[in-house]
């Protein structure tokens, strides 16, 4: 990469630097630092520009696959600096370190920045001022920002930003600079237009698939439909007689745990790629005896056997076992969950160039691209610095874009053919080869005394996308991810007695997280056991519920938001059922109500309600939009069936038999936000775990039949 600060600028449209403060660090208390513009060529960091023009330059961080974080970052500088949002222009970040973390996942962006961005918007603000006053000859007391300028109160003198950025740059960085208070915000918490929409409905937004580099060819890579298995032979002669097609060669699909043979076809564009690899004859050779529980018939006796033993306990209150024991009010249950494909509409890709130099250049639509940097580095065997990334805008990705095999693949193929070369996965590749959301049982134990519950277990059991994709757990070690969502610090549920148990349940079936993570399985059994608690209790779910989070305010309000908005009180007409769920995930709660009826077919989804306290937000129309598609992806989940492995290998393909839910199938929704000062939690997934058990408990009171199996047929 050119570091020449004339190059530099050139490649962000820069034409003079005024002012920039770097970020050392993404944590609350990142310390800020001024950055010369010889620091800033050589050691790009986190920052803000402002140009003599006025223009301003904000690095985004975080990928953009759908969330909106091209608008919330900026939003968060804005706010602080005293500008609109079409003042604020944003480029990606490129991998390197200095930007901290980069990793869009586990709805982290806005909880992320929200304090190291306002505090560097805050801290060139007071800069400026000072700067105009010292022109001025009067107190930095007198004057004020407002829309890219200063001005001097009482008068009509005003500067830009860009008039004073000079002077500005040479003062020392305020280290503890005056923030808003969130009471006088103009922009955080307020609707304000996606400005990023137009180029992405006309067509002219770049994504991963919009690629084109000179002298680009295509490769479409052929797995074996049993994941793991090894080849054996290669009739590529109808392939290579495919006009386009210029190459067929041996390469492997190198995932986080293991390394797998595949082959690419390599061709002039894309059509002769895939026309080529139907032609291909390959011989698997079955390596089946090396992995375990690659169906999931064999996946699920081994869970369902594990939750007839003890889990490794994760957290404990009281002596569990012995109140159960004793107990003359008990109940149990075991609720499944299915492995999930990720499906996102734009399927896997990337585009790598291996130069002549040594140095490598990666295009490609990816969670995290300070990982992909270091992935690419330690896979092509160079040093970072050799490595640049440039990261497009994802056509969702919902976790799976985290997992980076297929930009190995596209690096294996450029590293052997010496040219640069895209890599397009086709839909079945995504839906038979994973990785998947790990199919997930829920082994359930509850205690009621005088209509109170008083005692609970939830023991999780299946396999750990950190053991698996990581080989980050330890024998006999709870799974961190998992009882973190199930700690009683997590939910508040008052029990007096409260367990949390893991058993671990390995596949070769790959894994990794899917949208909300463990909390889509484990909220579809925790919230369903509620209320199958309160029944036994003979109260009804949400005063149930009430009276073990008599001391979680916030769990209280969320619930007592969506009985109003619900009118839960009121009672429904014949056919007609509601049900209720609540969850926290990523530091914010989420409740849904779920309205179902009884038709001639089956039943249906009337509406949903949805209520979700997520602090405080940038903007309302995002978190709306963010919880409408949580409620899409929830009810998906619960209604359309999982991933299945017969053979050794997934049956599913594409749309046509992995089915997502369809326009005319999504029913009314209603969102509320709480509005509050508390820190801001996460929005991409909160909205999403309770779904599946408001949905369960709904079709249970429109029924009277328990279902603890997903999918639900409606």
């Amino acid at each position: 990469m050119n570091n020449n600060r004339r190059e530099f600028l050139k490649t962000l449209g820069l034409t003079g630097i005024g002012l920039s403060i770097g970020l050392d660090g993404f944590s609350k208390n990142a310390s800020l630092k001024k950055l010369s513009p010889a620091t800033v060529a050589l050691e790009i960091n986190p920052f803000i520009i402002i140009e003599n023009t006025g223009k301003i330059t904000l690095v985004n961080s975080r990928p953009d696959m759908g969330q909106g974080s091209t608008q919330a970052v900026p939003s968060l500088l804005a706010e602080e600096l005293e500008v609109s949002l079409d003042q604020v222009s944003i480029i990606q970040s490129d991998g390197r370190s200095k930007y901290g973390s980069q990793q869009s996942g586990g709805s982290s962006s806005v909880r992320g920045l929200w304090m190291p961005l306002r505090k560097a918007g805050a801290a060139a603000k007071e800069m400026l001022i000072k700067a105009a006053a010292e022109k001025w000859g009067v107190n930095a007391a007198d004057c004020y920002a407002e829309a890219g300028k200063i001005y001097l109160k009482g008068t009509q003198k005003s500067l830009t930003y860009g008039e004073v950025a000079d002077l500005a740059s040479t003062y020392e960085v305020p280290k503890n600079p005056k923030l808003k208070d969130p009471k006088d915000f103009k922009i955080l918490g307020k609707f304000n237009k996606r400005l990023d929409v137009p180029d992405r409905v006309t067509g002219k937004a770049v994504y991963g698939i919009d690629a084109e580099i000179p002298g680009m060819v295509f490769a479409k890579v052929v797995h074996s439909p049993r994941i793991h298995d090894s080849i054996a032979s290669i009739d590529d002669a109808a392939a290579r007689k495919v006009v386009g097609v210029l190459d067929v060669i041996k390469i492997e699909r190198a995932m986080p745990h293991t390394k797998v043979d595949a082959v690419a076809v390599i061709a002039q564009n894309q059509w002769a790629a895939l026309k080529g690899a139907k032609a291909l004859n390959i011989n698997w050779k079955s390596e089946s005896s090396k992995y375990l529980n690659q169906n999931t018939s064999e996946y699920f006796e081994a869970a369902y056997a594990a939750a007839k033993k003890p889990g490794i306990r994760a957290e404990e209150k009281g002596d569990f076992d012995a109140n159960f024991e004793t107990a003359t009010q008990k109940l149990e249950a075991v609720y499944e969950t299915p492995f999930l494909a990720h499906a996102a509409i734009e399927a896997e890709n990337a585009t790598v160039h291996i130069k002549d130099d040594g140095s490598v250049e990666v295009w490609a639509p990816i969670q995290g691209p300070d990982g992909a940097l270091s992935q690419v580095a330690q896979y092509l065997g160079v040093s970072e610095e050799k490595v640049k990334i440039n990261v497009t805008l994802l056509g969702g990705s919902f976790g799976r874009k985290a997992y980076m095999d297929f930009l190995n693949e596209a690096c294996d193929i450029a590293r052997k053919i010496k040219k640069p070369v895209k890599v397009l996965w086709t839909k079945e590749d995504d839906i038979t080869q994973g990785p998947y959301r790990p199919a997930m049982l829920s082994r359930l134990q509850g205690v009621i005394d005088n209509g109170r519950g008083t005692a609970f277990h939830h023991q999780a059991i299946g396999e750990s996308i950190a053991g698996q994709v990581f080989n980050g757990l330890r024998p006999n070690t709870a799974d961190d991810w998992l009882s973190g969502e199930l700690s009683q610090e997590n939910n508040e549920y008052g029990f007096g007695i409260n367990k949390v148990s893991y058993s671990r349940v390995k596949t070769s079936i790959p894994v990794v997280w899917w949208r909300s993570v463990y909390a889509s399985n484990f909220g579809w059994g925790q919230e369903c056991f509620i209320d199958e608690m309160a029944h036994e209790a003979k109260k009804d779910p949400l005063e149930f519920r009430l009276s073990l989070l008599k001391n979680a305010p916030r769990f209280t309000n969320v619930l007592n938001l969506l009985a109003e908005k619900a009118d839960y009180k009121t009672p429904l007409e014949a056919g007609k059922a509601r049900g209720i769920a609540v969850f926290r995930s990523f530091d914010s709660i989420s409740a849904a109500c779920v309205f179902v009826s009884k038709t001639d077919s089956g039943i249906k989804i009337d509406k949903v309600i949805s209520v979700i306290d997520c602090g405080m937000y940038v903007n309302p129309d995002n978190v709306k939009a963010q919880t409408e598609g949580n409620i899409v992806m929830g009810i998906q989940a619960a209604t359309k069936g999982g991933i299945i492995f017969e053979n050794n290998q997934c049956v599913q393909s594409n749309y046509h038999d992995y089915n997502i839910l369809r326009n005319s199938e999504i029913p009314k929704m209603e969102i509320h936000v709480v509005e509050n000062y508390e820190k801001p939690g996460g929005v991409g997934e909160p909205g999403l775990p309770p779904i599946a058990p408001a949905l369960g408990n709904a079709i249970f009171n429109l029924t009277g039949k328990r279902e603890r199996k997903l999918p639900l047929v409606l």
